[in-house]
């Protein structure tokens, strides 16, 4: 009887990560290329001067580590938004709540990104941002399919 009770406590428990993990893929952006790209476009065709290039250097290293926490609270929100599901079996209020939780933690990220590219577009020289403005309208637009 213990036995498998405690099968069943795991298979169920299985089933609510794997809910986990299929509500966090919907829930969360997919990662995209077009950031990469933008920053080769920086690095290899841009023709930066010694200074901005150790300007970028410093605000690239300054996000990556902003990026990268904001990227464990969002798998945080994931770990809390499968709990919710294990517990509730269902759109409750504690699920409501996880999903706002990560909901809060995606717009920071959005916002860390866009001070980021405004930030990358500041140590630019006039004739370069032209360029880079049409980059990024092309990467916010860009068919992701």
């Amino acid at each position: 009887m213990v036995l498998r009770r405690n099968f069943l406590v795991a298979l169920i428990a299985f089933a609510a990560a794997i809910a986990g993990v299929f509500a966090g893929r919907a829930l969360l952006p997919q990662p995209s290329h077009t950031g990469a790209e933008l920053h080769a476009l920086l690095h290899e065709d841009f023709n930066l001067d010694a200074a901005q290039k150790s300007r970028l250097d410093k605000l690239e290293l300054d996000f990556g580590v902003r990026k990268r926490a904001l990227e464990l609270e969002l798998r945080a929100d994931n770990a809390r938004l499968a709990e919710a599901i294990e517990a509730e079996h269902g759109n409750g209020p504690k699920v409501a709540a996880a999903i706002d939780g990560s909901h809060m933690t995606m717009g920071e990220l959005q916002k860390a990104t866009l001070e980021h590219v405004f930030a990358m577009r500041s140590i630019l020289r006039p004739e370069q941002t032209a360029r880079f403005d049409a980059a990024v309208v092309k990467a916010l637009t860009a068919d992701t399919r």
